[in-house]
């Protein structure tokens, strides 16, 4: 599934992404909130002011993700990977 595809599913109403590779996919400013998007593949993904408010990111890969000012108010990331991950704190995971 490329960006356009699921900015239009979701558009449409659609929020179960589960298992959605997006690995290093430019989502910048992407509205993703309530979406599940439980074991995707976000790795090297830039999510710089993504809004992921009560996304489920459970089981998701996000190493080396960007997530620089992103909103994850709400979020769900039990048991993400976040190695190497720039959290919108600023800080980089260990």
């Amino acid at each position: 599934m490329d960006i356009t595809e699921l900015q239009m599913l979701y558009a449409a109403g659609e929020r179960d992404f589960h298992n959605i590779d997006l690995s290093s996919a430019n989502l910048s400013y992407i509205n993703l909130s309530g979406a599940s998007l439980l074991r995707a593949n976000l790795r090297h993904t830039n999510l710089r002011w993504a809004n992921l408010q009560q996304a489920n990111l459970s089981w998701a890969d996000l190493r080396g993700a960007d997530l620089s000012w992103a909103d994850l108010r709400g979020a769900d990331l039990s048991d993400a990977k976040l190695k190497g991950a720039k959290m919108p704190d600023g800080s980089i995971h260990d």
